[in-house]
């Protein structure tokens, strides 16, 4: 995919929309603004959000929001998963499609309230006032068609009646709309597959990304929100095939010898030969993958389509196969809330791909947002008193105050409650309603162990592109943090993460990853590659080193991509390529294909 027109607009898009939802800001916000006088509540809620997040977090937010529904809804236009073109026009024509219906009276009723309908009619017929009729009418169906949304996919689309409406940019209809921007970089040729919108965000926060890395030159640490601009970096997809080829596959491939599934599987390395021993799977529905920080979910994506292989040889209706995946299948965790929006997207919108009413079935992907929570003491007391001290053990209680900094360890907090699914499901069926403080606290709960749940050591596979952060980087409290849990890896994140996948996964399952590559060699990090070679098994290697991305030039980042089995195995003999000497993807792309293919000839 050519990405250089669509790094041009992400980043063109996001000063534009910061500067257009600052404009609107200062409208809304000004003494007698009509937003004050017709929507008094919303705009006080706003200034309770300034007040206590400040202007600048506003702004960022609501940009991304519109930036996020625009990209969306256009790749829905495209594959025609959308009734109507919503921010698109029909062949020939310039303004949106919904528009142009509604400009004739056409408008979806299942869409549409009547009440909406009523007004955008007496806009476009002239029976309303306005400056702007066909953009006060264009702007009305676009927040109804988000809100028609909203039953299906709600991670994106949540219901706009709030500031994000107010705060909508005012041009989306002009030649230099953003939407106009939005259909010119979003081709249909783009958009062919759903890893267009990872490769919009990684452009979207790029600049803040650049702007991280040059505070770290003044030695500026990296603060928690700053993390997941800092640390996002999207996979190639010939990466991502070679790291779910060789764990998620190979895992079906040793329990379905007879599998046609390699056929499709151009990074995949059999074993050198045959292997008795290994994690024994009864169906597709029993393997659980996950990524621990899947950003925009790519390598979810990829496991979508192999899982959909595996459940078509088991004979699964195709028509049950989508819904099957995103409820037993795929997990994904992810710090950054916007980067988790996009990955639920990206899941469901392969789903929908596969299954015309997909949205029907209104299945919302398996995708953990980790979120700060925190408790007071008294808080924890009462509510311990409520659901009965012998459920609430000191594990319980230790777990509960474990995500009160999780913007800043993400995935890396391992729970101490040992029986989460049980103590979750226990609360769960408690009704706490009719008291209105622990009602409160016991949502809080709730959501603690639900991450917790998505952080417990169940997986069969574990595939990932962690954060990248030396301890240069790391802020005070993660340095401290990192030492005290992470001793054999504390050097940097993705370090500390290879150990973490490692507990995340069942025994005899895999973990893939590609890191940085000087955990192979340095010191610092000789208690992880003891760990490493005394208790797992090095199954396969490709050795990349510099210019594996082309979005990062030069020889900043220097890698390597890896499967482990999480299992000691001493006399397995795994197969290792060395591509450190490819100037760039495409070469390492072709010489990873030729290793393969001259070891299965071998």
């Amino acid at each position: 995919m050519d990405t250089s027109k669509l790094k041009k607009f992400a980043q063109y898009a996001r000063r534009t929309l910061l500067e257009q939802v600052k404009g609107k800001l200062n409208v809304v916000l000004a003494p007698h603004s009509a937003a004050r006088r017709e929507r008094a509540q919303v705009v006080a809620e706003l200034e309770k959000l300034i007040n206590s997040s400040g202007r600048e977090y506003v702004q960022e937010r609501v940009a991304y929001i519109w930036f996020n529904r625009f990209c969306a809804l256009r790749f829905m236009d495209v594959n025609r998963y959308t009734r109507i073109g919503v921010v698109s026009p029909a062949e020939g024509q310039f303004q949106p499609e919904i528009l142009a219906e509604a400009k004739m009276g056409h408008i979806d009723e299942e869409m549409v309230s009547p009440q909406v309908r009523q007004k955008v009619l007496d806009l476009l017929a002239g029976r309303a006032p306005s400056n702007d009729p066909q953009g006060e009418a264009y702007r009305l169906l676009l927040v109804a068609v988000c809100n028609a949304w909203h039953q299906s996919m709600p991670f994106l689309f949540g219901r706009i009646d709030d500031y994000t409406e107010l705060l909508m940019p005012d041009d989306l209809l002009s030649g230099n709309s953003i939407l106009a921007y939005t259909r010119e970089a979003m081709t249909p040729d783009a958009c062919k597959d759903v890893e267009v919108i990872g490769w919009l965000y990684q452009f979207y926060i790029s600049e803040k990304k650049d702007a991280v890395f040059e505070g770290l030159k003044k030695n500026q640490k990296i603060t928690p929100e700053n993390i997941p601009a800092a640390t996002q970096l999207f996979t190639p997809h010939w990466i991502v095939r070679y790291l779910v080829e060789n764990s998620l596959g190979r895992l079906w491939l040793l329990n379905r010898p007879g599998s046609r599934l390699a056929e499709q599987m151009e990074y995949y390395i059999p074993p050198a030969s045959p292997e008795t021993v290994f994690l024994k799977i009864n169906g597709p529905e029993e393997i659980k993958v996950c990524d621990p920080a899947c950003g925009s979910g790519h390598m979810l994506t990829y496991a979508f389509d192999l899982l959909y292989a595996m459940y078509e040889e088991e004979g699964h209706d195709p028509a049950e196969i989508p819904e099957k995946i995103l409820t037993h299948n795929l997990f994904g965790i992810e710090l950054d809330e916007r980067a988790g929006e996009l990955a639920a997207f990206a899941l469901t919108m392969k789903a929908r791909s596969r299954q015309r009413r997909f949205f029907n079935k209104r299945v919302r992907p398996n995708i953990c947002v980790l979120e700060k929570v925190s408790f007071s003491g008294e808080e924890l007391d009462e509510y311990m008193t409520a659901v009965g001290r012998d459920l609430f053990t000191h594990g319980l209680r230790e777990t509960l105050q474990q995500f009160s900094e999780v913007d800043n360890f993400g995935s890396l907090i391992v729970p101490k409650v040992a029986n989460v699914a049980d103590v979750l499901a226990t609360l769960e069926s408690k009704d706490m309603s009719s008291n209105l403080f622990l009602a409160e606290t016991h949502k809080k709960v709730l959501s603690v162990l639900r991450m917790a749940d998505a952080l417990s050591p169940r997986y069969a596979v574990v595939v990932a592109n962690p954060p990248y952060m030396g301890g240069k980087g790391m802020n005070s409290r993660l340095s401290t943090w990192a030492k005290e849990h992470f001793p054999s890896s504390k050097s940097d994140l993705f370090a500390m993460f290879i150990e973490r996948n490692l507990d995340l996964a069942v025994k005899g399952g895999a973990v893939a990853m590609i890191t940085m590559q000087s955990w192979m060699f340095l010191s610092s990090f000789e208690a992880l590659r003891s760990r490493i070679l005394n208790q797992h098994t090095i199954l396969s290697m490709a050795h990349l080193g510099a210019r594996a991305f082309d979005s990062i030039g030069g020889e900043v980042v220097s890698t390597t991509a890896f499967v482990l089995g999480n299992a000691h195995r001493p006399d397995y003999r795994g197969a290792y390529m060395r591509l450190v000497d490819g100037n760039s993807e495409a070469e390492k792309m072709e010489m990873l294909a030729k290793a393969i293919a001259q070891g299965r000839a071998a």
